[in-house]
């Protein structure tokens, strides 16, 4: 069976296209692969965060993805700075990475002109490429923002094998196919985001069932009054994939059930069917979270699963460079 690592960062709130893009496809995946699936919180403070906030922003994005339907069975969920494998790793690949290699990644101009620069945040693609290796995993879901620290972990894997030996498998792109692009409801032309300065923009996991109704109500439309398949904008098309992927249908499906029905009564329709799936999630969310013995009980088993993996390939790598 091949193993998938999965990165899940603790910060801002999990929403619909989080929902829809990754964790959904992640629930299918777990059938089929070996996930390791990381709460990133080391990677997390390289830029400011709350002590207090962050602790528990980690227990609630596991709580979330449980609820969402990720089984504990067949994926091994941990925290990252609980596995000290990925820092040493990461040191030692740090001596084979040139200033040019993280010069030329361009999350990190970004980053560091919203934050104060720091060598955390010109390093940590290093420690993502060690994150990756660790499991000698072999494919990694990457969306566009990521493919360039992808392609350092494989230049590394690939420059340490060439030096010391073999010890890295090379991994490959797991290219998600985002059967629902969902866009957000303030801006159809970008995606949903946690990072979105318009509140309005996303529909989180963990909204009232009053603030989901007064989104969709919110959401932008076009000038014209009611579903036609033959027009249609770029938000009422985002408001329609919603819809499919809320009731699991087709666009086609979709247009043919609400064809003629004014926006009004549409976005009625969408809002009820975003609150009962959401109200679930957040039925079992509770439950998940307030159970802090059996959490504990999930994260110390993925732990020990991630530690009985990882220290496998940083012995042999210690051994490579003379450390053993």
């Amino acid at each position: 069976m091949k193993t998938v690592l999965s990165g899940i960062q603790p910060s801002g709130n999990f929403h619909i296209g989080n929902l829809y893009g990754a964790i959904n496809q992640w629930v299918r995946m777990q059938n089929e692969y070996d996930i390791i699936a990381m709460v990133a919180d080391l990677h997390a403070i390289t830029i400011p965060q709350d002590p207090k906030k962050l602790q528990e922003k980690i227990k609630e994005v596991v709580a979330l993805n449980l609820a969402a339907g990720i089984d504990p069975n067949k994926s091994h969920i941990f925290i990252q700075s609980e596995n000290p494998d990925h820092t040493y790793l990461a040191w030692i690949l740090n001596t084979i990475t040139s200033f040019g290699q993280l010069e030329r990644m361009t999350q990190f101009k970004e980053k560091s002109q919203k934050h104060e620069e720091n060598v955390g945040l010109f390093d940590y693609p290093v420690l993502m490429a060690a994150d990756i290796l660790l499991y000698q995993t072999d494919e990694v879901p990457v969306g566009e923002d990521q493919k360039q620290h992808l392609e350092l972990a494989r230049d590394l894997a690939e420059k340490f094998n060439s030096r010391f030996g073999e010890v890295f498998k090379i991994p490959a792109a797991y290219i998600v196919n985002e059967t629902a692009r969902i866009m957000s409801l303030q801006n159809p032309e970008m995606k949903m985001s946690k990072s979105d300065s318009n509140p309005l923009g996303a529909i989180n996991l963990l909204d009232s069932e009053e603030e989901i109704r007064g989104k969709i109500k919110k959401a932008v439309t076009d000038s014209s009054s009611s579903i036609s398949r033959n027009a249609g904008s770029a938000a009422i098309s985002n408001l329609l994939t919603i819809y499919a992927s809320f009731n699991n249908q087709t666009l086609d499906q979709v247009y043919s059930e609400l064809e003629g029905k004014s926006y009004g009564e549409f976005k009625n329709l969408l809002a009820d069917v975003v609150v009962k799936k959401l109200l679930e999630i957040q039925k079992r969310y509770q439950e998940i979270r307030e159970d802090e013995q059996a959490l504990r009980k999930i994260l110390d088993q993925g732990r020990d699963y991630a530690i009985s993996k990882s220290s496998q390939t940083l012995l042999e790598v210690k051994e490579k460079v003379g450390l053993v």
